[in-house]
């Protein structure tokens, strides 16, 4: 008699796959309840625009003499933007704007710039010839305006375009951000499009110096209570956008549901429909959880990569093994990430981080917290070295940190760890 077969599942990993072939007595797959669908045509994206959330028609709120500056997400995110966009500025100009009245800033934080051939897969080559685009740089005081303060009366500056234009759209896809509760909405303005002082000081929220560890309210899935989420959204209401436009995608990037309307409103309702079909509900967490961000863009980089880690983290037991896979192809994400990792344990980290806080730095304290918890393995193009030093191990096949895990371990398979939370029932 022929052995059993053993099911195959492919694990997205940068623009390619890991295949593993798994004992469903062993592992159970956790994956949103989305059920298969082709993606939204133009037809019925525009659609969603023709019945805003909360809001008037964009062809009621933007006119011939106004000018239009489209918010878009940077090549860290899959958002369908392409595809948005070009049907905004199709209808932006069938309503009387002209093409050199419309403008595309990339919202990129603290991120790097966007390659000139990553603006072409974002926006489109016709868009990318024909629209003037912006790059944001969180650094250039000169490209800077301060539009307020803080509760604790640090400045709040943001990009100079969000003034020079008469009205701003927001784009981007909504999913779960391990602090901010969800992507998209809000995120576009802040930290998208605010200066790196006031990044950080946002960000900061998300941890509590006094009791230390992370803020009550403050996690994925989150908004209500959440202190970081509810600092991005007054700055975003200083700047007051016209419309947004968000996405939920499938695992390839493409539009699976569409929301349009007011920045707040149909942002809230894209959270409410993604928390529901992309909330896990479990019974036990397991000793072993393996885990892929989902391929690029989700594990372009370790920071980046770190947000499926975070995910996976609520399905695994204290002393578990989580094995990760991230590509990593534009290394750490940060030149200076690796500095942070000097401390010893997270408790000193959170101490320097009291002292003098940097946004990144948080990101290596959320990764050492999990290290300290979990055997982690790194399957990646990093260096071992630069694995070792983030605490965790460094494998070359899914097959050798299996082999160190023992194979009895009882466990989950999340093919997209950035895009599913485990919530212990």
């Amino acid at each position: 008699m022929k052995p059993a077969l053993l099911p195959t599942i492919e694990l997205g990993y940068g623009h390619g796959s890991i295949q593993f072939n798994y004992d469903s007595a062993c592992f159970d797959i956790l994956a949103p309840q989305v059920p298969p669908a082709q993606p939204l045509s133009d037809s019925e994206i525009g659609a969603a625009l023709d019945a805003p959330i909360d809001s008037s028609p964009l062809e009621d709120l933007i006119a011939p003499g106004h000018t239009v500056l489209i918010v878009a997400s940077d090549a860290t995110r899959a958002t369908g933007g392409a595809q948005i966009i070009n049907l905004l500025v199709r209808r932006l100009i069938q309503n009387g704007i002209q093409p050199s009245d419309i403008a595309i800033i990339f919202a990129t934080g603290i991120h790097r710039a966007v390659r000139p051939d990553e603006k072409i897969e974002l926006l489109t080559p016709f868009i990318a010839q024909r629209i003037r685009t912006i790059d944001h740089d969180a650094y250039d005081l000169s490209h800077l305006v301060q539009l307020g303060a803080m509760e604790d009366g640090m400045p709040i500056e943001v990009n100079r375009a969000l003034k020079d234009f008469s009205k701003i759209i927001l784009t981007g896809a909504v999913g779960f951000h391990y602090f901010a509760g969800f992507s998209g909405g809000r995120k576009s303005i802040c930290p998208g499009l605010t200066s790196a002082q006031t990044i950080e000081a946002t960000h900061m929220l998300a941890l509590d110096f006094e009791r230390g560890g992370r803020r009550a309210g403050v996690g994925a899935g989150l908004l209500q209570g959440n202190a970081v989420n509810e600092a991005c959204e007054r700055i975003a209401a200083m700047v007051d956008p016209a419309f947004l436009v968000n996405a939920i995608v499938d695992e390839r990037g493409r539009v699976e549901q569409v929301f349009a309307g007011h920045w707040r409103a149909a942002h809230r309702r894209a959270c409410d429909v993604y928390s529901s079909s992309h909330t896990e509900q479990i019974r036990s967490k397991r000793e072993v959880v393996i885990v892929s961000c989902g391929g690029s863009p989700y594990d372009i980089n370790m920071i980046q990569a770190h947000k499926a880690l975070d995910m996976a983290a609520e399905a695994c037991v204290k002393g578990g093994a989580i094995i990760l896979l991230a590509e990593c192809r534009d290394g750490l994400g940060r030149a200076d990430f690796l500095k942070w990792f000097d401390s010893p344990d997270s408790r000193a980290l959170e101490s320097r981080l009291r002292d003098s806080y940097e946004v990144n730095g948080q990101t290596a304290w959320a990764l050492l917290t999990k290290t300290e918890r979990f055997r982690v393995y790194l399957l990646s193009e990093l260096g071992d070295d630069e694995v070792r030093r983030m605490r965790m191990v460094p494998v070359r096949s899914l097959g050798e940190a299996l082999a160190d895990v023992g194979q009895d371990a009882r466990g989950y398979v999340i093919p997209r760890g950035a895009a599913l939370l485990p919530v212990l029932n």
